[in-house]
């Protein structure tokens, strides 16, 4: 007799983490140029935002909107081009593609050229602990050198 299973129940063994770090993986920008990286990384969010739905007509509009200036389609065009050299999206238009595409994986491009990574609020807290935690054992390691130290010169 087979047993049925409860369509209500959930799968403990599937449950996967939710990503702590954003951003797009190293392939999308590429290397070379850092106009070029850039361009492919708007590119790649342009795309993503099609495939839900929103054109570059609708991105240039509601960017236009956020910033309280005309953005047109051509604008976005040429900073999502690597061959237009002469025009780069400037970082309030940047921070407003990021803003109307809710395309958060663009966030990591500018820290990751630092070495650090974009982690959500949600996480600011747990990073926190860990790191005086980590403080406190060195702390307590260097204590216990001192005490082996003073006990040794008795």
């Amino acid at each position: 007799m087979s047993r049925r299973r409860d369509p209500h129940t959930k799968d403990l063994l599937a449950w996967e983490a939710q990503a702590v770090r954003i951003g797009y993986s190293s392939e999308v920008a590429g290397s070379g140029d850092l106009g070029n990286q850039i361009a492919r990384l708007i590119g790649q969010a342009l795309r993503d935002s099609k495939d839900a739905g929103r054109d570059r007509n609708d991105v240039a509009r509601a960017m236009g909107e956020y910033l309280g200036r005309h953005i047109t389609k051509n604008q976005i065009d040429k900073w999502a081009s690597e061959a237009s050299d002469e025009q780069r999206i400037p970082l309030d238009a940047f921070i407003a593609l990021i803003a109307v595409t809710q395309e958060l994986r663009l966030l990591a491009f500018i820290p990751g050229q630092f070495g650090h990574a974009v982690v959500s609020d949600r996480y600011a807290d747990m990073i926190e602990l860990f790191e005086i935690e980590e403080h406190q054992r060195d702390i307590e390691l260097r204590a216990s050198a001192l005490k082996a130290k003073v006990r040794g010169a008795r």
